[in-house]
């Protein structure tokens, strides 16, 4: 997530509160302040972060072992992942007694294809930004902005009539290959609850379409889901009267039901600072479904061993660190790092409300100037429920957010 751009300017007078806060909880030198050295350590930690991932740096999970991110543009149209290649089967479960009134196949020369999704975007396109990981992974995979259509809108376009409780949509595979997919419940998909955002198949990542070698050029985006739910390379649609979760990502022991958690990171951690000098902490924080009330971090000696029946750091001295405030350039091959409408912003740019559920903020905090020695760095978040990560929801399986430690050596 990290970039030698500029993503943040932080007004002087937020800079200086930040250095107030950090000075009474930590006792900075004085001398800093005075000097206004200590702004800018952070401005200068800040600037290295970047909000958007740009597409040649967000990193791609090919779970179905399709090798698509590798194959040649001639292979690409061959199989229908072009947009004037693609198109998309919605269909009934063979298996079920489902009844679709006007279902879309290719075998029958009438399946869904680019230039009718084209001409729905004209009416119903929808932009939003959302975060994209895995289930078990310590660190976003990427943070885009998608543009699709919701995909109720190509549902009800298929006429479900009878016995359909549960869509599940697939992936392109190989030939003789099982094709990784995921389901939802229909209902979850036709209706979304007011402020959240629909489920879309989107055709657009960062303002460009969608490369094949990104999962394009159409793929799921399900917001609040972790990435498995979130298909790339989409190419046929199921309805059935199975109620249960049909996923792939089931069969790796994973909960693909799980809602994205509210957890943080470290970005660029320091590894080694010098002592009776402060020194500037960068992180990442996902909001997820509980939202966030609060970014923390906390130091501890190595020396002193942590309590046995303290797992989570409970009992740690933690700090408040400063959560920063929207990018004035949000980066990711934006131009001009400009935003375009969104569903979550207003029509300035300005997001409705911040943190975004779904999406992730940047943090900073100032370390205080330390004895030299070794420690144990730590960071976690507060849900909008108060909740301290991990918890609620400390399982394995279900969404990684274990604490973020790291070392840090101070230098005499």
């Amino acid at each position: 997530m990290d970039s030698p751009d500029k993503a943040f300017e932080l007004t002087r007078r937020h800079l200086l509160q930040m250095c107030g806060a950090a000075a009474a909880g930590w006792s900075i030198p004085s001398f800093a302040m005075q000097k206004n050295k200590t702004p800018l350590l952070l401005e200068e930690a800040i600037a290295r972060l970047e909000y958007l991932t740009p597409l040649d740096r967000a990193f791609i999970l090919d779970k179905g072992q399709t090798g698509v991110p590798k194959l040649p543009p001639e292979k690409l149209r061959e199989i229908g992942l072009t947009p004037k290649t693609w198109s998309l089967d919605i269909v009934p479960d063979p298996d079920s007694n489902s009844v679709v009134e006007q279902p879309f196949s290719k075998a029958l020369g009438t399946a869904f294809t680019w230039d009718r999704l084209m001409q729905l975007a004209e009416k119903h396109a929808i932009r939003f930004m959302h975060v994209t990981n895995c289930t078990n992974g310590a660190d976003p995979f990427h943070m885009s902005l998608w543009e699709g259509v919701p995909l109720r809108e190509i549902i009800e376009l298929a006429r479900p009539k009878d016995n359909v409780r549960r869509v599940y949509y697939q992936s392109y595979h190989k030939e003789n290959a099982a094709p990784f997919q995921s389901s939802l419940a229909l209902a979850q998909i036709l209706e979304t609850p007011p402020g959240d955002m629909p489920v879309i198949l989107a055709y657009k990542m960062n303002g460009q379409t969608i490369p094949a070698s990104h999962g394009g050029p159409v793929r799921v985006i399900v917001p609040g889901a972790y990435g498995s739910k979130s298909i790339k390379w989409v190419q046929r649609i199921v309805f059935t009267n199975d109620f249960k979760a049909n996923d792939s990502d089931a069969d790796l022991n994973n909960d693909p039901e799980n809602a994205q958690k509210t957890r943080a990171r470290f970005v660029n951690p320091p590894q080694e600072i010098q002592a009776s000098a402060p020194a500037a902490v960068t992180g990442m924080a996902q909001v997820g479904v509980s939202g966030l009330a609060k970014v923390q971090y906390c130091l501890r000696s190595q020396k002193e061993p942590p309590p046995a029946d303290d797992p989570y750091w409970t009992k740690a001295d933690w700090k408040d660190a400063a959560i920063l405030p929207p990018p004035t350039s949000w980066g990711g091959g934006l131009p001009g790092g400009k935003l375009p409408t969104t569903a979550q912003c207003d029509s300035k740019g300005t997001p409705l409300q911040w943190p975004l559920r779904y999406t992730i903020v940047h943090w900073a905090a100032l370390l205080p100037d330390l004895p030299a020695g070794t420690y144990d760095l730590c960071c976690r978040t507060i849900d909008g429920n108060g909740i301290a990560q991990p918890l609620p929801r400390t399982l394995p399986r279900t969404g990684f957010n274990a604490l973020h430690v790291v070392a840090l050596k101070v230098k005499p």
